[in-house]
């Protein structure tokens, strides 16, 4: 093996963003761009010799030639051992579990988690520190300063490495052992789960879909849900991974899993229905007729948390990003337990879970985790609601019904305006920050300002600060309404307009959310002239 030493110059752009670097496909293909990004990396965090790390990816189009190029590379920086998932496949959760249980210094995650694939669509190349969990901003501010000052980057001349089966393989002195993807992450699950009980569940005669969206939990959900499990054959569609996810959009929502939608609202549809994402760290849950929203998810899985075996001790507390709904909130304060306010992106909810701080945490954008991994996890969070509604013996729609009942309805929508004029959208965030301090007892479409402010956020545990987090806006009748440009899309801007209501009237907890929220989206149009600024008539995409 010959370690060679290019020669490169500095690639704008580089900076990663709340999930590491995602920008095109074609644009990681291109001279040097991965390669870039890769050293800086190792740079960032203080170089790579006597390190051991974990490499896998979520299968998308150029996630097999991106892995050979950080074996590669590792091999070059002086790495001790890379564990890698066979054919380079791993999803975001199993891959944080092996960090973990293999005490690695750090692992490489090439995925663009539910952004399209192909060719034509997007990769990413993601950093995760030795507690599993995405690297905190002051890790990814050095790598970005490395990408600032990228010369030179190292690389071993050889030949690809086998990865088709678990085994052993070496790169000059560097180990290379690759792993069955799934197995350690369903011998975690079922520690964590009573798998006992969801055995008699599926053998009572409930029934499942589980829509893997063609993305990498395809063989998780195949292997935990109908072979473990029980669960019948054909419960899990869209099972085999691939390259270009077959050319759909493997985001977890009501809109891109549209088929398990028409089929859990249909006659004769199944008791159950859940999705994944490309990487498999985002869900969707669904009953017979009964939408639930990723922030009603995160509230009944904390209210219900003691009927699965890992959680029977109780929660030490629990955590949201600030756009996600206050349904969280009010199960907290019923359960006497810290409910923390974090910005969004997972990397906010590591400095907790590693505290003890808090067990369970929750974003709006349908990522659910607990202290078990550092990441957010879509399986984790399908097996813990089929783990409650054995123990409970209950259908979705009345385990809804029933938590409505006990803590009141956070009616709660997200409207995405994609792919906006960037400078549009930056437009319409400055008018109103600059108006912020002005809008306190003033109204908007009926409805009064109480409080507006953009969110900073306070780490209680490393004293750190976060500031420009998402503007805020509370009004009259529980009602609530944030702004943030997201920073998961790699084309244009994404402008996401977050509304909440709270209810407690018994008689009003069953209303269509665009229904019970058409004065706050009315504010919020008044507020932001979001049509004018955006020329939309309407946002792309609604849940």
């Amino acid at each position: 093996m010959e370690i060679i030493t290019v020669d490169t110059r500095p690639i704008d752009g580089q900076k990663p963003g709340t999930s590491g670097l995602r920008k095109k496909t074609r644009t990681f293909m291109e001279p040097h761009y991965l390669e870039n990004f890769v050293q800086s990396i190792f740079d960032g965090i203080g170089g790579l010799k006597g390190k051991t790390l974990v490499l896998g990816g979520d299968g998308r189009y150029f996630n097999d030639r991106a892995a050979q190029v950080v074996l590669r590379m590792a091999a070059a920086s002086g790495a001790e051992k890379v564990i890698v998932g066979q054919n380079a496949i791993l999803s975001t959760p199993a891959a944080s579990n092996l960090i973990r249980t293999r005490q690695a210094d750090g692992g490489i995650i090439l995925s663009a988690s539910h952004n399209p694939g192909g060719p034509g669509g997007d990769f990413g190349v993601k950093f995760n520190t030795a507690n599993g969990g995405p690297a905190p901003e002051n890790i990814t501010a050095k790598i970005h300063m490395a990408t600032q000052a990228c010369i030179r980057y190292f690389i071993a001349e050889a030949q690809d490495i086998d990865l088709s089966a678990p085994g052993h393989a070496s790169l000059g002195e560097m180990e290379i052992e690759i792993v069955d993807p799934v197995a350690d992450y369903a011998a975690m699950m079922e520690k964590i789960f009573d798998f006992d009980a969801i055995r008699a569940l599926f053998k009572s005669g409930f029934t499942m879909r589980f829509d893997a969206m063609h993305a990498v939990t395809g063989p998780y959900a195949h292997a935990i849900l109908e072979g473990a499990l029980g669960a019948a054959d054909g419960t899990v569609i869209n099972g085999t991974p691939d390259p270009s996810f077959g050319d759909g959009h493997p985001d977890p929502n009501p809109i891109w899993a549209k088929t398990l939608m028409d089929e859990m609202y249909s006659e004769d549809g199944p008791d159950f229905g859940a999705a994944s994402d490309g990487d498999g760290d985002r869900n969707m849950i669904v009953g017979k007729k009964c939408y639930v929203t990723p922030s009603d998810s995160v509230a009944v899985l904390a209210a219900n948390a003691t009927l699965a075996p890992a959680y029977k001790g109780g929660l030490k507390g629990v955590a949201r990003s600030m756009p996600t709904s206050r349904a969280l909130d009010r199960v907290a304060l019923r359960l006497g337990v810290d409910c923390y306010e974090t910005p969004t992106g997972w990397k906010f909810f590591g400095n907790l879970l590693d505290a003890g701080r808090a067990t369970i945490c929750g974003e709006e954008s349908a990522g659910t985790g607990s202290d078990h991994v550092r990441e957010k996890d879509g399986l984790w969070a399908v097996l813990f609601w089929l783990n409650i509604l054995a123990e409970k013996k209950t259908s979705v729609a009345d385990l809804m019904a029933e938590h409505w009942a006990t803590y009141g309805r956070n009616y709660y929508t997200r409207h995405d305006y994609e792919d906006v004029d960037a400078k549009a959208a930056e437009g319409l965030m400055a008018d109103l920050r600059g108006r912020l301090s002005t809008l306190p007892g003033t109204e908007a479409a009926g409805l009064t300002v109480e409080a507006a402010d953009e969110f900073a956020y306070d780490d209680p545990v490393d004293k750190s600060r976060a500031e420009g987090q998402g503007l805020r806006i509370t009004l009259s009748g529980g009602a609530r309404m944030v702004f943030r440009i997201s920073g998961t899309g790699t084309a244009g801007a994404t402008l996401r307009v977050y509304l909440e209501r709270a209810e407690t009237d018994p008689d009003k907890l069953d209303l269509d959310p665009q229904e019970a929220l058409a004065p706050v989206i009315a504010a919020a149009e008044a507020l932001a002239d979001i049509k004018a600024r955006t020329g939309r008539d309407g946002p792309d995409v609604t849940t």
